[in-house]
C-alpha cells in the first residue's frame, strides 16, 4: 500500500515537472542559445575615435539594456536600434527620454515612436525624432504579455498539484 502511494506522488511529481517544462519558451535544433539568454545591464561602447562621444542609458523592455556610449550625433531611432530593438511586450506608443538641464532641473520628454515612424502623412516636414544630450535616459515600458500556452500551463500546474495533493490525502486516510 504504501509503495503504491509513493509510486502514485512519483508520478504526479512528474507529471508536475514535465508540464513546466514543456511550457517553457520551444528551443530549436540548431538554433543558438544565446538569443535565449538574459542580459542585464552593461556599458556598451559604440563610440566614435574620431570624434565626440556621449554616455546615454537606455532601460525597459529591449534586447540589451544599459549604458551605451555613442556619437554626440546619435537619436533616439540610433539608440534603440543598437539595444537591439524593443522586444515584443514593449510599449513604443509611450516612450519617455529623462534629460537634466544644465541648470540641474529635469525634463521628461514623452513621444510616439510608432507614430513618429507609420504615421507621417506629410513627407514634405522632417520627423522629429528626439535627439540625444550627455547623460539622457531612455525608458521604453511594456508589460509580459500571456499568450494561450501561459494560461493554459498555470491551469495545468494548478490541476496537477491540487490531483496530487488529493491522492496523497486519499491514500493517508485510507
Amino acid at each position: 500500500m504504501e509503495t503504491k502511494s509513493l509510486l502514485l506522488t512519483g508520478i504526479l511529481l512528474f507529471v508536475v515537472l514535465t508540464t513546466n517544462i514543456f511550457a517553457q519558451e520551444d528551443i530549436q535544433i540548431g538554433k543558438s542559445l544565446k538569443e535565449n539568454t538574459q542580459h542585464n545591464g552593461a556599458l556598451y561602447d559604440y563610440s566614435n575615435p574620431e570624434g565626440i562621444n556621449i554616455k546615454v542609458m537606455i532601460w525597459g523592455y529591449v534586447q540589451f539594456p544599459g549604458q551605451y556610449i555613442v556619437p554626440s550625433a546619435s537619436g533616439v531611432n540610433d539608440l534603440l536600434s543598437l539595444a537591439g530593438g524593443p522586444t515584443q511586450d514593449a510599449n513604443v506608443d509611450d516612450l519617455k527620454l529623462f534629460r537634466i538641464n544644465p541648470d540641474s532641473s529635469q525634463t521628461i520628454v514623452r513621444f510616439n515612436y510608432s507614430d513618429l515612424l507609420w504615421n507621417n502623412s506629410d513627407l514634405s516636414k522632417p520627423l522629429k525624432i528626439p535627439g540625444l544630450h550627455p547623460g539622457d535616459i531612455l525608458l521604453v515600458p511594456g508589460a509580459p504579455k500571456w499568450y494561450l500556452r501561459d494560461y493554459l500551463s498555470l491551469v495545468l500546474s494548478i490541476v496537477s498539484t491540487v490531483a496530487s495533493i488529493a491522492t496523497l490525502l486519499v491514500y493517508i486516510y485510507k
